[in-house]
């Protein structure tokens, strides 16, 4: 199963924690450990499913392309990390 890591200033609006989840896809993965954590779910997707414009999601080191559909392919030892994106002045 693919491990899902989210980030502590994600975890400091929203209680998320790490979990194992299986699926092909990100979304797949998403949706399985979203099925127990639906209040994550609504912090990191918007209502049309895709990932909010402040989110971001890195698949063993790498950005996902698709953040619309999140169709970027996982494997049984993916590391997914969940970060939101922070500004600065």
């Amino acid at each position: 199963m693919a491990r899902v890591v989210f980030t502590s200033n994600i975890q400091r609006h929203v209680i998320c924690p790490d979990a194992d989840a299986p699926g092909q896809t990100v979304r797949e993965v998403l949706e399985n450990v979203f099925a127990k954590n639906s209040q994550a779910r609504n912090y990191v997707l918007d209502d049309q499913s895709a990932l909010r414009k402040h989110m971001t999601i890195f698949v063993d080191g790498q950005m996902v392309r698709d953040r619309k559909r999140l169709e970027d392919s996982v494997s049984e030892t993916s590391l997914i990390h969940v970060l939101q994106a922070l500004s600065g002045g």
